[in-house]
């Protein structure tokens, strides 16, 4: 994210509107809500954590222990029980 120059993007008359708020501080705008993807959509990360809590619920129905788990995925055992305890599986 760079930052731009109201004065450079704006028309004089909403950059007085707008100063009429704020002046001086940094304002964030964020896109629009259907430009915006979801944490995780871009990198992937989304669908990797889907993936692995799909593997340690498999893996504790077959009767893996949740210390054990907690072990083999380098998680804590609360986070273990969390995903194997989820309510929207």
């Amino acid at each position: 994210m760079k930052y731009v120059r109201i004065d450079r993007i704006l028309p004089d008359h909403l950059v007085k509107e707008i100063q009429k708020y704020i002046q001086g501080e940094y304002v964030y705008i964020p896109s629009p809500p259907e430009k915006r993807k979801r944490w995780g959509e871009k990198s992937k990360s989304r669908d990797y954590l889907k993936v692995r809590n799909a593997k340690i619920l498999n893996q504790y129905i077959g009767g893996q222990s949740i210390s054990n788990l907690a072990e083999e995925f380098f998680l804590s055992d609360s986070s273990i029980k969390k995903i194997i305890y989820k309510k929207d599986k």
